[in-house]
């Protein structure tokens, strides 16, 4: 009951409570004013030609004047049950990083080296920007995307903590590649400009040129974060042994810092050395706020209330249409009393879909109230199969244009006796599935049971009243056939959960069994697949997904390989 409390945003207005009821009671008792009628008519005519018909003053008008006066004051009052929602707005600052994964960023003169320093820029970064989107580009010989533009951090973090420059399926260093996919993660994102982060030790004359170029004159900016010092550090190997150039020296790789600079500022960028504070980052502007937001389709729940007030004014004008038109108001009990239409209405049907109802009632063994459930055809056929209504089975999985369908359509024909039509369903299945061994084995038994009909059919002469007539023969052999399929109690639940491949002969020939002569018995259909899981297989598919290595650079070391196949076979 506290939750229906409303909250009243303007409760100052109860002070005109006293007020109007006091104004409402001097109306109710006052008297009226003697006028020229009262002077003229005599005393014994006042009260029906001056007071109404009936003799006495309605109060009817006082009660909804003071009703009126009520809604007003409550809707003056504010009422209010939901807090006021706004669409969330993120900041559209797309920025994209481009980390430089070559082995020179195993150099330890920015300990513990310079690839653990830059993961840290980016984290530090990363926290800061929680609601922005960032992505990341690594690059050596090519550039792949490790995370495109999300504010997905654990993601990002996960994924920041696996790259190693063992990953990269090229040699090299090309960071203008990674610039022009840099270019095309922004392109793609529609939130505007944005901007480009590289983040590394060198730039060749040729890497530099092929950035101008990619950036041209209208590109984003561009900032860079130089990692490194400039006396350099040697680069230890997985093996142990130092990095050499091509002359067999051990490389030092150096960050210039100053030509690094001037480049980067010739292209309206900014440049920074990275340092152990946040300094270095904030003086490329990556901490201002942005200066434009961008809805993400998410609404907030703000602390100040909604007005719903004006809800009570509906009321206050149908009160206002009787008070205008005599009568209206005993017009009122009419609206509860016009036919409303009735549905037929369950408990289950708050929690259960109808076929999710079936399938419950087809566990318990009640296939017919089942079938009148399921709307999907395919188990409303498995329903009626299981109910014996053959025919509805069939004509429910003819509904169905799958290998599964046709085969359990010539499963509830060949039931039905209808022998022919079940080949013609089993060949469609065949068509769709070659190797369905349960319709393989169907198709075989129905062809012999065919056969013998026709044989005993041959066999049977017009005078002959011994064996019957040719129909009742034909009667009697199909239910044989199908009998054994119902034979066995619960023969249909045991088959059903049966895989085609599986062996036909369900159940042991029956002693004296001259009509057939074969103990085979058609196989079930099968079920529809389910989309839904029981408890026991969702924790064996929990418990398998858990057993499967979770090794990020393992993936990003075969889809950047694989990448770089395909850029191999398609140049551009």
């Amino acid at each position: 009951m506290i939750d229906l409390w409303p909250q009243w945003l303007r409760p100052l207005w109860l002070l005109a409570v006293p007020l109007l009821g006091w104004l409402l009671f001097k109306l109710w008792h006052r008297r009226k004013r003697a006028g020229r009628w009262q002077m003229i008519l005599p005393p014994a005519f006042h009260g029906v030609l001056l007071g109404g018909g009936s003799g006495s003053t309605s109060k009817l008008p006082w009660v909804a004047l003071g009703l009126a006066w009520l809604l007003v004051i409550l809707a003056l009052l504010g009422p209010s049950w939901q807090r006021v929602a706004e669409s969330r707005q993120r900041p559209a600052d797309p920025l994209v990083i481009l980390l430089e994964l070559t082995p020179q960023m195993l150099a330890e003169d920015s300990p513990p080296n310079r690839l653990e320093q830059a993961r840290r820029k980016i984290l530090d970064l990363l926290e800061h920007r929680l609601d922005s989107q960032t992505a990341l580009v690594v690059y050596a010989g090519s550039a792949h995307t490790v995370v495109p533009l999300s504010d997905d951090l654990a993601t990002t973090r996960n994924l920041l903590e696996a790259i190693d420059p063992s990953i990269m399926p090229k040699p090299g260093q090309r960071a203008d590649l990674a610039v022009q996919k840099g270019l095309a993660l922004l392109a793609q994102s529609g939130l505007g400009q944005g901007r480009l982060l590289l983040i590394g030790s060198a730039l060749s004359p040729a890497e530099r040129q092929g950035i101008v170029q990619a950036l041209g004159r209208q590109g984003p900016s561009l900032l860079m974060l130089g990692i490194g010092s400039r006396e350099g550090a040697p680069v230890r190997q997985a093996n142990g042994e130092y990095l050499k150039d091509d002359q067999g020296g051990i490389l030092l790789p150096r960050l210039d810092s100053a030509s690094l600079k001037g480049f980067i500022s010739g292209t309206g960028g900014r440049y920074r050395h990275a340092r152990i504070d946040d300094l270095d980052l904030r003086g490329l502007g990556l901490f201002d706020n942005p200066r434009r937001g961008r809805n993400d389709g998410q609404t907030l729940q703000l602390d100040s209330w909604a007005d719903q007030g004006y809800w009570l004014l509906l009321p206050l004008l149908l009160l206002a249409a009787c008070g205008g038109r005599r009568g209206w108001l005993f017009c009122l009990p009419l609206l509860v009393a016009l036919p409303q239409p009735s549905q037929a209405f369950e408990f289950n049907d708050l929690w259960l879909r109808p076929d999710q109802q079936g399938q419950r009632l087809l566990q318990q063994n009640r296939p017919a109230s089942a079938a009148r459930h399921f709307h999907d055809p395919q188990w409303r056929g498995m329903a009626l199969y299981q109910a014996g209504d053959y025919a509805g089975a069939a004509e429910a999985f003819s509904q169905g244009d799958t290998a599964a369908a046709h085969y359990n359509r010539g499963n509830a024909l060949a039931h039905s006796g209808e022998l022919e039509a079940a080949l013609d369903a089993y060949e469609q299945a065949l068509e769709r599935q070659p190797d369905l061994q349960a319709a393989l084995d169907n198709q075989a038994l129905v062809q012999q049971m065919l056969q013998q009909r026709e044989a005993k059919a041959e066999e049977q002469t017009p005078g002959n009243d011994a064996q019957g007539t040719p129909g009742s023969e034909t009667e009697g052999n199909s239910s044989s056939a199908s009998s054994p399929a119902q034979g066995t109690p619960g023969n249909e639940e045991q088959a059903s959960a049966e895989q085609p491949g599986e062996s036909s002969s369900n159940s042991q020939a029956t002693p004296g069994n001259q009509a057939g002569g074969d103990d085979s018995v058609i196989q079930p259909p099968q079920r529809p697949v389910s989309t839904s899981l029981d408890a026991e297989q969702r924790q064996a598919l929990e418990q398998w997904l858990r057993e499967i290595p979770d090794n990020p650079a393992e993936l990003l070391r075969r889809k950047f390989w694989y990448e770089q196949q395909l850029q191999q076979e398609n140049p551009r």
